[in-house]
């Protein structure tokens, strides 16, 4: 089964210095069809005016991952964590027992886009903790958060599995299903045909009670895609 999120009907936050799109109910947005996808809890896609952010504020027992589209983004938490995550990073901060944290548009310029998503973990009081790092452009499927941390992934307290997903042009991929496992993919830029199904930027793609998945790009640009592999 496949179940489209088209990016048109997410809900969305407009606060002037924050435009926020949101794939699962987040904030003021509730839609109880749209609560979540297995331990995939918000997807949210946020454009930050510049020198604007988020105040320090807490979280707790959740995997926050960040992965900068445009600009950059200025973090500190209690922790002791003082980074800049510039475009093309991902950043996973696991909340843990509970951790404050700010996270600020680092130009006073430029605008800031970024995918803001949380995961909820398998265990919880965790020790909190941060990770940051570059995975770079390699066209095919790039593991990002990995419930072990191999081969150099981020660690991820959750039995699933973040990869970057990119397609040159005219080209495709399967990928195999474990028994009882969910897939979601979130579509960052160009087009992705996930089967008889055709993804656009912002557009999301629920898999169940499937073994393979075909992905192509039938286009002349590359498609760049974010896959969860979920229990």
């Amino acid at each position: 089964m496949i179940i489209l999120r088209p990016a048109n009907e997410r809900g969305t936050a407009n606060f002037g210095w924050l435009d926020s799109k949101h794939s699962f109910s987040f904030g003021s947005y509730y839609d109880p069809d749209h609560m979540g996808f297995s331990a995939l809890r918000v997807i949210n896609d946020d454009s930050v005016a510049p020198g604007a952010g988020f105040a320090t504020h807490g979280h707790r027992d959740m995997e926050i991952i960040s992965y900068v589209l445009q600009g950059s983004i200025a973090h500190k938490d209690s922790e002791g964590n003082v980074e800049v995550l510039p475009a093309g990073e991902f950043q996973l901060m696991s909340a843990g027992s509970g951790i404050t944290h700010s996270e600020y548009n680092a130009s006073k310029t430029d605008p800031l886009t970024f995918l803001q998503i949380w995961i909820q973990p398998n265990t919880l009081g965790n020790t909190p903790g941060y990770q940051q790092k570059n995975f770079g452009q390699a066209v095919g499927l790039t593991p990002i958060a990995t419930p072990t941390g191999e081969n150099g992934t981020l660690h991820i307290k959750q039995n699933a599995t973040l990869s970057q997903l990119i397609l040159a042009p005219h080209s495709q991929l399967t990928y195999t299903i474990a028994a009882g496992r969910k897939v979601y993919v979130h579509q960052v830029a160009g087009e992705l045909m996930v089967e008889s199904q055709r993804l656009a930027a912002g557009d999301g793609a629920k898999m169940t009670e499937r073994h393979t998945i075909t992905f192509k790009n039938e286009l002349d640009d590359q498609s760049t895609s974010l896959l969860f592999d979920l229990p």
